[in-house]
C-alpha cells in the first residue's frame, strides 16, 4: 500500500489550485481562476491537467480559447453560411415581385393574303377580290406602382395592295398610334395584388435578417456548450486516469504485502478487478473526449480543409467560478425587447394586417376609369378621279410612309373615348371570406404573442434559477469531494494498522472518483447555465457571454 506522503502528493496534483487573476470587477471564488498559458499545465475545472496528457503524439494541436472558438464558428460554421444566404434570396424575391411594374415591349410582323368572292358591285371585283397586307406593330404596356393604374401605347403600320377598283389608294400605307390608361377608383386603388406581394416580401426580408440574428446567438450558445463539454470530457478523462493510477498503486502495494504475508492473496484479485474496472472507465472517457472534440470541430471548422478530422483541439480556457448578480426582472424585460421569436411574430402580424387591408379593399366594387386616345395617318398611291361618282382616273399622286406618320404628328385625325366600367360580384365573394379568415388569424396571432411572452418570462426566470442552483451545487460537491479525500486518507491509515480492508479502501477510492466527477459536472452545469441565461435573452454579439 502506498504511503501517506504518496497519497497526499497525488491529491495535490489532482486538486491543486492556482491563484489566477479574475476579470476586472468580478468577485472570484477562492480556488478558481482564468485561462492557463499555452504549453504550461492547464487548470481545468480545478484540476491541473498537463497538456501532454491530453495530446496524442504526432498530431497537430490547435489551442483555442472559448472566444476564439466562437470567432471561428462565426466565420466558418456551415449553418451560418446557409442562413446568411437567406437575406440575399429574399432580395431577389423583392426584385421578382417588383418586376411586375417593368414595362413590357412586344412587336408583331404579319403578312396576310386574302381572297374573297365578289357578291356585290361595291366589292370592286368581277369574281373575287384579293388583298395582300403586310403589317407590323409595337406595343408597350406597364403596370404603375402607384394607385394601381395601367397604361398602354401601341403603334401599328400596314402596306395593303388590293384588286378592289373602288379603292382610293393602291397600295395604301396606314399608320396608327393608340394611347390608353385605366385607373381603378375603388377596388385596387389603395392596394392591389402586386403591392400586396411586394409588402409581404419586404417583411419576409426583414424576417430573414431576424432569423440570421437568431442563428448567430444559437451558434454562440452551441459553440460555448461544446467547448465546455470538451473541457469537462478532458477533465473527466484525467480523473479516470488518476483513479486508474491509484488502483495500480494499490495493486503493487497488495502484491508486496502478500509477499511479506501481511494480507491474503485474495486481496490481489480484488485489486486486479479494481484496475480492470478503472481501465474500462478510461477507455470510455477517451471515447467521450473524441465525441466532444468532434462536436466542437463540426461547429467551428470548415470541413473542406485537409486537416479537418486530424487536428487536435485543446481548450486553453478553464471555467471561472464567480459570484454573478442575476437581475431576473431586468433580464425578462431585456428578453421581451430583444427575442427574435417575438420579432418574427410581430413581422408575421404585420403581414396579416397587410392581408386585412388588401381583402377589405377587394370587397369594394370594381370601378375603373378608362381613357383612350388614338391618331391615324394614311399614305401610298392615291388615284385622282374626275368629277362625279367613281369618275374616271385622271392620274395618281405618290405619298410616302412619312406622310402617314406626318398625319399622326399633325393630329389631323384624333379619336378619343372616356368611360367608366363598374363590376360587382353577386352573392358571397372570395374577398369577404378571406377577410374574415385574416381577421381571425390576427386575433390568433395576438393570443399567440401573449402566450409567447409568458413562456419567455418563464424561461428567463428558470435560467436565472439554474444559475443560482448550480452555483450552490458547486459548493456542495466541493465539500463532498473534500470529505471523500479525508475518508480515503482515513481508510489508508486504518489499513496500515490493520483496522481496514482493501475492499473499504477501494470503495473509498471509487467514492472519491465519483465525488470528483460530480464536482466537475456541477462546474460544467454552472458554466453552461450562465451561457443559457444569456442565450435565453438572446444577448447579441459582444454581449456578456
Amino acid at each position: 500500500m502506498c504511503s501517506r506522503r504518496t497519497i497526499v502528493a497525488i491529491l495535490v496534483v489532482l486538486f491543486g489550485l492556482t491563484a489566477w487573476p479574475a476579470p476586472a470587477g468580478a468577485q472570484t471564488r477562492a480556488g478558481f481562476g482564468g485561462p492557463g498559458e499555452l504549453g504550461a499545465p492547464v487548470e481545468v475545472a480545478g484540476l491541473i491537467v498537463p497538456p501532454s496528457a491530453l495530446q496524442p503524439a504526432g498530431r497537430l494541436v490547435r489551442h483555442l480559447s472559448v472566444d476564439e472558438a466562437v470567432t471561428l464558428a462565426l466565420e466558418q460554421n456551415l449553418d451560418l453560411r446557409v442562413e446568411r444566404l437567406n437575406p440575399l434570396i429574399q432580395d431577389l424575391s423583392i426584385a421578382q415581385a417588383r418586376s411586375v411594374y417593368a414595362p413590357t415591349l412586344s412587336t408583331t410582323l404579319l403578312t396576310n393574303n386574302r381572297n374573297s368572292p365578289s357578291i356585290s358591285i361595291f366589292d370592286g371585283g368581277e369574281i373575287k377580290v384579293t388583298d395582300r397586307v403586310l403589317s407590323d406593330s409595337v406595343d408597350v404596356v406597364q403596370e404603375l406602382p402607384w394607385a394601381g393604374g395601367r397604361y398602354s401605347m401601341s403603334w401599328d403600320g400596314s402596306h395593303r395592295r388590293t384588286t378592289n377598283v373602288f379603292t382610293s389608294f393602291n397600295p395604301v400605307l396606314r399608320s396608327n398610334l393608340n394611347l390608353a390608361y385605366t385607373q381603378p377608383l375603388l377596388r385596387n386603388l389603395g392596394i392591389d395584388g402586386p403591392r400586396l406581394q411586394i409588402a409581404i416580401t419586404r417583411v419576409n426580408r426583414e424576417i430573414s435578417d431576424i432569423q440570421l440574428r437568431r442563428t448567430l446567438v444559437q451558434t454562440q450558445r452551441a459553440v460555448r456548450y461544446a467547448y465546455w463539454g470538451l473541457v469537462f470530457a478532458q477533465s473527466f478523462l484525467e480523473v479516470q486516469r488518476q483513479s486508474l493510477e491509484l488502483a495500480e498503486e494499490s495493486l503493487r502495494n497488495n502484491r508486496t504485502r502478500v509477499e511479506v504475508g501481511t494480507i491474503a492473496p485474495i486481496d490481489i484479485v480484488e485489486a486486479e478487478s479494481e484496475v480492470a474496472r478503472n481501465e474500462e472507465s478510461v477507455i470510455i472517457a477517451e471515447a467521450d473526449v473524441d465525441r466532444a472534440e468532434d462536436q466542437l470541430r463540426i461547429l467551428i471548422f470548415d470541413p473542406d480543409v485537409s486537416d479537418f478530422w486530424s487536428i487536435q483541439l485543446q481548450p486553453s480556457d478553464s471555467p471561472i467560478l464567480q459570484a454573478r448578480t442575476i437581475d431576473v426582472n431586468a433580464a425578462v424585460r431585456y428578453a421581451l425587447d430583444n427575442r427574435t421569436d417575438l420579432d418574427t411574430l410581430d413581422k408575421n402580424i404585420q403581414n396579416t394586417d397587410t392581408d386585412i387591408r388588401f381583402y377589405r379593399n377587394q370587397r369594394l366594387p370594381d370601378v375603373n376609369l378608362q381613357v383612350n386616345y388614338s391618331l391615324s395617318g394614311v399614305g401610298g398611291t392615291e388615284f385622282l378621279r374626275g368629277e362625279g361618282f367613281l369618275g374616271p382616273i385622271t392620274g395618281t399622286e405618290q405619298t410616302s410612309f412619312g406622310s402617314a406618320l406626318g398625319d399622326i404628328f399633325s393630329n389631323d385625325f384624333p379619336n378619343w373615348t372616356v368611360g367608366v366600367t363598374v363590376a360587382y360580384p353577386l352573392g358571397t365573394s372570395a374577398a369577404k371570406a378571406n377577410l374574415q379568415r385574416a381577421r381571425l388569424e390576427r386575433t390568433q396571432a395576438d393570443v399567440t404573442r401573449r402566450s409567447l411572452e409568458v413562456r419567455i418570462a418563464a424561461d428567463v426566470r428558470n435560467a436565472g434559477r439554474n444559475v443560482a442552483t448550480n452555483l450552490q451545487r458547486v459548493d456542495a460537491t466541493e465539500s463532498a469531494r473534500q470529505l471523500a479525500e479525508r475518508r480515503l486518507e482515513a481508510e489508508q491509515r486504518r489499513l496500515e494498522v490493520g483496522l481496514s480492508t482493501s475492499f473499504l479502501v477501494f470503495q473509498a477510492q471509487r467514492d472519491l472518483g465519483a465525488a470528483r466527477n460530480r464536482y466537475l459536472r456541477a462546474i460544467l452545469d454552472y458554466t453552461r447555465s450562465l451561457v443559457d441565461f444569456d442565450a435565453v435573452q438572446e444577448v447579441p454579439l459582444g454581449g456578456p457571454f
